[in-house]
């Protein structure tokens, strides 16, 4: 069995930037998206995880466990309850507004809940018309403007479902790269209701605060969203991406 090190291609002497920037190049080529393995996949997520819980070469490391799913399902979101980013930052495990200190993602059982209603809106929009973030009457101005489904919609969130993989059931081609929280490809802004993400590695506070989130990884907490998808270009986001860019009219299934 491959120690965590070996898995991510890195030295144990590795440092904190190259250790990210292994686990970013590695969980984007395991995915079955990109020719690996559902097991491949939790196994980079899980010596990310081992490593940045103090891991040590000749430390026992429990052998990965898959059910054989694409990480895109409902289990993909949270692959990474176990990463040190959700206990050391509140709002990544909480969603967008509330103090405190994060919390384990396994301490807190999934409340029985039926679903989101998730109202989306493209950035593209926002910036033809001039319109911003923070404008109270953001959504009310879309739902007139006569926009395309792509453009301004809603979509319905399964439980333990993330924004994206809802999205894309719904016929819909939002931007992502790694599907593993590893990038900013997928980033959308929260501007109602709460989503939590399971582990946070590259958000900064500020974007935190802001409302950014990671569709990949994000499960609704409220019973009704309004996000800004495609929002990947923000300043602070653009060098967070991974290559290559998808194309953002590509089908889901392609």
């Amino acid at each position: 069995m491959d120690s965590p090190f070996e898995t991510l291609d890195i030295d144990p002497d590795a440092d904190e930037d190259e250790l990210v920037d292994a686990y970013r190049r590695r969980v984007k080529s395991a995915h079955p998206d990109h020719g690996g393995s559902a097991e491949e996949f939790q196994a980079v997520r899980t010596a990310y995880e081992a490593i940045r819980g103090g891991y040590e070469p000749g430390d026992e490391l429990e052998p990965v466990e898959t059910d054989g799913r694409r990480p895109t399902d409902e289990g993909a979101a949270r692959n990474g309850r176990h990463d040190a980013g959700a206990a050391r930052n509140g709002h990544a495990e909480n969603g967008t507004g509330g103090e405190g200190a994060g919390v384990d993602a396994d301490s807190e059982p999934e409340p029985d809940r039926r679903g989101a209603r998730v109202e989306f809106l493209d950035y593209d929009v926002l910036t033809d018309r001039g319109w911003s973030l923070t404008d109270d009457d953001l959504f009310e101005k879309a739902a007139e403007s006569g926009l395309d489904g792509d453009a301004y919609g809603e979509v319905f969130v399964e439980p333990r479902t993330n924004l994206l993989k809802a999205a894309e059931d719904a016929g819909h081609s939002w931007p992502f790269a790694c599907r593993g929280g590893a990038c900013a490809n997928c980033a959308v802004a929260v501007v109602d209701g709460e989503v939590k993400m399971p582990s946070n590695h590259i958000l900064s506070e500020e974007m935190l605060e802001q409302g950014v989130r990671l569709s990949c990884i994000s499960l609704p907490v409220t019973d009704d969203l309004r996000v800004v998808y495609n929002i990947e270009h923000l300043p602070g986001l653009d060098e967070l991406r991974l290559p290559p860019q998808h194309a953002r009219k590509m089908s889901p299934g392609d």
